[in-house]
């Protein structure tokens, strides 16, 4: 949770049930891989690591193609003076 505040400059804030269902099914897509960091820190839990996959990264390339053509042509509406 603490990793997608910092990646979003704190724009973006997830809750615990929100983030692990989302990590849950992108493992079941093979869009990411989970491993686990054995070794307990202070008696605590393990740590969760996930790492996009070959297909991951592809479908993250994909939508991040989507979103940029998505935010240039609300750019372009705005730029015109059209109403929203």
């Amino acid at each position: 949770m603490r990793r997608v505040s910092e990646l979003s400059d704190g724009a973006v804030r997830m809750g615990a049930g929100t983030l692990y269902g989302t990590l849950n099914r992108l493992v079941d897509d093979g869009l990411i891989v989970e491993t686990t960091d054995r070794r307990h820190r202070d008696g605590g839990e393990r740590r969760r690591y996930y790492e996009l996959t070959a297909s991951g990264r592809t479908a993250a390339l994909g939508e991040l193609s989507r979103l940029t053509a998505l935010v240039s042509r609300v750019g372009q509406h705005l730029a015109g003076g059209a109403p929203a």
